[in-house]
């Protein structure tokens, strides 16, 4: 390998460490909990040393942050952006944003986050608050934010919009918890299926609030 290849593809490993130190501190948190898991290991799985991992991350704590940040707290924005640019009615952007957001994060190892900080928080007060300001405040406005729309238009009833929210959110935050603490044990419960099961959520939760003579909601 030529010089100018051998330098390219250090660069390209140097900028891929930060995302392979996050996948792994997630996998480990997951797995042996925040607690329990070393920095060394997290290193070792990413394939890195220890003084590499301290480069990105000062601290454990850090790389929590940033694995929150990394696994839900970007997806969070990425549904505002969406909010900004939709122009149809408040049900199909619910459940475009919604939907889509939360079988995105059922399908990926994202879904443990939710599994890390409830068993794991309680130990660290300053990772709760942060969890709360980063994860928890904004993914509640949001989901406020097109609830509120949709009782603005006059498409939803007049509810009041911060039960709405906790009765979409709180049944997602379940099913990840239920994948990473009984679905790990007994993976194939019959007659579940989780894609299923959002759908139908959404489509439950769409009937409740839709007023009469409002747009439906368009099935997909």
């Amino acid at each position: 390998m030529s010089t100018a290849a051998e330098a390219t593809t250090r660069r390209r490993r140097k900028d891929a460490r930060p995302q392979e130190l996050l996948d792994a501190a997630l996998d480990l948190f997951v797995e042996k909990g925040f607690a329990a898991t070393r920095a060394e290991e997290v290193a070792q799985r990413a394939g890195v040393s220890k003084g590499t991992l301290y480069l990105y991350y000062p601290s454990k704590e850090e790389l929590l942050k940033a694995v929150i940040r990394e696994h839900l707290g970007s997806r969070i924005a990425a549904g505002e952006a969406a909010v900004d640019q939709h122009d149809g009615t408040s049900a199909d952007l619910l459940r475009e944003v919604y939907s889509h957001w939360w079988q995105a994060v059922l399908a990926s190892p994202s879904s443990g986050a939710f599994k890390l900080i409830v068993s794991e928080v309680r130990n660290f007060p300053e990772l709760a608050g942060f969890y709360q300001r980063e994860v928890v405040e904004p993914g509640e406005r949001l989901i406020g934010r097109i609830v509120q729309r949709g009782v603005d238009s006059g498409e939803f009833e007049p509810v009041d919009v911060a039960a709405a929210v906790h009765s979409l959110v709180l049944p997602m935050v379940m099913l990840c918890l239920h994948k990473h603490s009984l679905g790990a044990c007994v993976p194939h419960q019959e007659g579940f299926d989780a894609v299923v099961f959002i759908r139908q959520h959404i489509d439950l939760v769409l009937r409740g609030l839709a007023r009469h003579g409002a747009p439906a909601a368009r099935r997909r």
